[in-house]
């Protein structure tokens, strides 16, 4: 097993690697392909052709797609992620101010989501086809089919108009205490939560009722095993393997989701970075959030994987 699971890793890493270049690959074109650059972002549409020629050089962007791809790319190998095209800041300090925030976003949402969707999933099948089971699952295909940034502006007119419970823009910054950042952050996170927790709980029953049928639990029913102790320490551990897949996922979605929710809150994150770069073409700051998004992505994919072969060893022999 120990062989198979080293040989898993090196393969996955290995497609990770590949799945990270394609996509510095097409975040390249994709912005190039948009109209306009940083020059005519900054000096606008009326500036004259001699001083945005003059900014391109400034700015080495006279040069051929292909070079200064392959430039980046040599660079961001050796860690150096080079300076935004709009300040000159080193985009490493910049994103430094910002990466703190999103996974503070990203982990708040995570702690609350993940145990509320694994209770409120066993609780499902264990009181399968009730009342209870059946407001959840309507409730959760609500979560499911809704989108987040529409969750956003009901919890924003809800929370922050109506009661005035929570600031509809979450403006955060290092002086706040925990307390204050939590209040400030608390409709961003209670939007992700809601947004990734419907899909993790209907995977937990689903997973947990499709074994409800198996031999080995109708014998557990048969010598008189009460119906929790049966889903929790018959059935859950079974389930466990598409369970963390599903978890693992949402909370890579967690992390790249974000961008949608942090320009709603104007949270200072990441995602409202990588926008505001693509609005400027920033290609240094757009290339750089993306990479660190698709990163996260790779790495809990990776982890989902080794997590599902060690709670299910049998994954290792597939028939």
């Amino acid at each position: 097993m120990q062989i198979s699971l080293l040989q898993l890793i090196l393969k996955r890493f290995a497609l990770g690697l590949v799945t990270l270049l394609a996509i510095s690959l097409l975040i390249t074109v994709g912005v190039e392909a948009l109209s306009g650059d940083v020059c005519t972002a900054m000096m606008g549409q009326m500036a004259s052709d001699d001083k945005v020629a003059a900014c391109h050089r400034e700015l080495n962007l006279d040069r051929p797609v292909h070079v200064r791809y392959l430039e980046w790319l040599v660079n961001f190998a050796q860690g150096d992620m080079g300076q935004a095209l709009t300040n000159r800041y080193a985009v490493a300090d910049i994103i430094g101010n910002r990466i703190g925030n999103t996974f503070f976003l990203a982990a708040s949402a995570a702690l609350i989501a993940v145990p509320l969707s694994l209770i409120l999933g066993v609780l499902a099948a264990l009181y399968r086809d009730s009342l209870f089971d059946r407001s959840i699952s309507m409730i959760t295909l609500s979560g499911v089919s809704v989108p987040d940034f529409f969750i956003a502006y009901i919890l924003m007119a809800i929370f922050a108009v109506s009661y005035g419970l929570f600031p509809a823009i979450s403006n955060i910054d290092e002086t706040m205490t925990l307390a204050q950042r939590i209040n400030a952050s608390a409709l961003p996170v209670l939007t992700l939560t809601l947004a990734v927790s419907a899909h993790m709980m209907r995977m937990t029953r689903a997973s947990i009722v499709s074994l409800m049928a198996s031999p080995y639990i109708e014998m557990a029913k048969l010598k008189g095993i009460r119906p929790g102790r049966i889903i929790v320490f018959h059935a859950l551990p079974n389930a466990w393997s598409p369970i963390i897949q599903v978890i693992m996922l949402n909370l890579a979605w967690l992390v790249v989701g974000v961008v949608i929710v942090e320009f709603v809150f104007v949270y200072p994150g990441l995602g409202a970075l990588m926008i505001d770069a693509v609005f400027l073409r920033d290609m240094p700051i757009v290339r750089a959030t993306a990479m660190i998004f698709a990163t996260v992505y790779v790495i809990l994919n990776l982890l989902a994987d080794i997590l599902s072969l060690v709670s299910n060893p049998r994954l290792m022999h597939p028939k």
